[in-house]
């Protein structure tokens, strides 16, 4: 048998039914099995997964091999018997609860090879909800760098391995971690590899997320997800000089796996385990967090490494219990910077406000401090003012926030970060109405008055915030808050005011004539017309009221 040009790798233990449809996915390929090697590793497995390989094997015996071994805890040990049984130019691993699309493999090869790649990476997404990070798949590259893209945040396993930089570098998987073997394999590749190339114009990989959860990286706990993350920095350290290459790839581990430690779930934990998994992100951060890796993280993440680092355990349970429940707590604005006023800011623990200031602000963090409070109408003869009460958390030098009605919608791209920063010289329409704001200590109550026009129209109610240097615009969601009834202009042809929420909870302020003149018909006679027809109908109604 001719040399094959890819070694696929599985280790498995317990992953049937989804088994069958990642061997189905190897055997029907494009690259067509003459040119593929499958090398699958039974660890033990107690639900038919070894039965299943072995099926395979019986049906497919030039082209699947199977090893069977007692269960040695993890994916790593398997993965490393497999290596050594590869005989493919390629080695691509894949999880034996996922599955790849009919051309990943033939795809991949094929790039490595004009390439001269010794690393491909192809398009991964996540099924039945499992999430898959996107960034670096924006456009295909074939020459990326470890140390300037998104790859650290793709640590995963599930590339195209040239076989020959692998065994020229004796990398292989540490069999001591359970949880995360794959990471410390994969960056020492990337950091040996002379070229990694992405491509993005497929879906390769499908990772899929167990009915039940039972992937070993949703089945992990927060120490033994600690344990592993301490010694993946410590083994990226190791390979990697301390300055911007080493703060751009460790950085990955504190905003992705110990920020993950600190969230919501870590108020249900006892408090002892509390205190070890605040400890221990305190000691990483001690060793790796500088000041490059601070100024790169988004301030909610950095809060709650700094109150770690400090020991602050107190003011970290307060940070994660109040941004829960409240959202963010309100900016304070100063000499131009802004500071987010977490629990610890300039008391307590006495950390610097660098680790609390915001150095762009995110258009999410202006948005969960603009509330709204209430709305009402004001009438007098023909004219109608729309009363709008709005809390906004934002205090210290800013301008006074305003609020407009827009017609039209916000681009899509401000739905998830709930409003948008405006560019420079970007022109809004003049301002209308009457605005006091009373400052107080949570920032700002902000009373507006804006007369509305007997009109057609459908107007959106925005709220315009300047923040260090940027104005941001955030559509005012209405939080469930009860809304004034309609009101009419008595008018010869006589309109309608009304606010509601659309679907996405925000308040719209919509204008109309309650009935389209026809053409040809005088507008007074179809006044006329329509005022008896509603008469009628309002006699109807109170007559059924009476006889009930």
């Amino acid at each position: 048998m001719s040399t094959p040009d890819v070694t696929v790798v599985v280790a498995v233990y317990n992953t049937m039914p989804y088994l069958t449809e990642t061997l189905n996915s190897l055997v029907k390929q494009s690259i067509g099995r003459d040119r593929l090697e499958i090398v699958a590793v039974d660890d033990g497995s107690t639900d038919g997964s070894g039965a299943e390989l072995d099926k395979f094997a019986a049906r497919y015996p030039d082209t699947v091999k199977v090893i069977h071994q007692a269960n040695s805890g993890g994916p790593a040990a398997p993965s490393n018997r497999a290596l050594e049984l590869a005989t493919g130019r390629f080695v691509y691993f894949i999880g034996a609860d996922d599955y790849l699309g009919k051309e990943a493999l033939e795809r991949m090869v094929a790039c490595a090879d004009e390439h001269g790649s010794d690393i491909v990476v192809g398009r991964m997404v996540g099924t039945n909800g499992r999430y898959a990070h996107q960034a670096l798949f924006q456009k295909n590259d074939p020459d990326i760098s470890l140390y300037d893209s998104a790859l650290p945040f793709t640590m995963a396993n599930i590339k195209l391995f040239r076989r020959e930089l692998l065994e020229r570098h004796e990398i292989r998987y540490p069999e001591h971690l359970r949880v995360g073997s794959d990471q410390p394999f994969t960056l020492e590749a990337c950091v040996n590899a002379k070229k990694i190339s992405v491509l993005a114009d497929y879906e390769y990989y499908y990772a899929v997320k167990r009915v039940n959860s039972s992937n070993i990286t949703y089945s992990s706990n927060h120490l033994s997800r600690l344990h592993c993350t301490a010694e993946i920095m410590k083994f990226a350290a190791g390979l990697i000089e301390a300055g911007p290459k080493r703060d751009w790839v460790l950085r990955r581990h504190f905003i992705w796996e110990l920020w993950k430690l600190v969230q919501d779930d870590f108020l249900a934990l006892d408090e002892d385990v509390q205190q070890e998994v605040c400890k221990g992100i305190g000691e990483l951060a001690d060793l790796y967090f500088t000041d490059g890796v601070r100024d790169s993280m988004d301030v909610r993440r950095r809060v709650r490494i700094g109150l770690c680092r400090a020991g602050a355990l107190e003011e970290l349970r307060e940070t994660i219990r109040s941004e829960a429940e409240f959202g963010a707590p309100p900016l304070v604005l100063e000499d131009g910077r802004a500071y987010v006023s977490y629990p610890g800011f300039r008391d307590g623990p006495g950390l610097p406000d660098r680790l609390y200031e915001v150095l762009e602000p995110e258009p999410r963090m202006v948005a969960d401090n603009v509330r709204f409070v209430s709305a009402s109408w004001e009438q007098e003869a023909d004219e109608i003012t729309f009363v709008l009460a709005v809390k906004v958390g934002v205090s210290g030098g800013t301008g006074s926030p305003v609020v407009r009605l827009m017609e039209g919608q916000l681009p899509k791209s401000t739905l998830s970060p709930g409003g948008r920063r405006l560019s420079d010289g970007h022109e809004l329409p003049s301002l209308v109405g009457e605005f006091k704001a009373a400052p107080d200590d949570e920032g700002v109550l902000l009373h507006a008055r804006i007369p509305v026009e007997r009109r057609k129209a459908k107007l959106a109610v925005r709220v315009y915030v300047d923040v260090a240097g940027s104005t941001y615009e955030i559509p005012l969601k209405t939080r469930g808050l009860p809304l004034p009834l309609a009101r009419r202009w008595r008018h010869d042809h006589p309109h309608r005011v009304s606010a509601n929420a659309n679907h996405r909870g925000q308040l719209i302020v919509t204008t109309a004539p309650l009935w389209e003149p026809v053409p040809g018909i005088g507008e007074r006679l179809l006044t006329q017309v329509y005022q008896r027809q509603w008469l009628r109908r309002r006699l109807a109604r109170l007559k059924r009221k009476v006889t009930r």
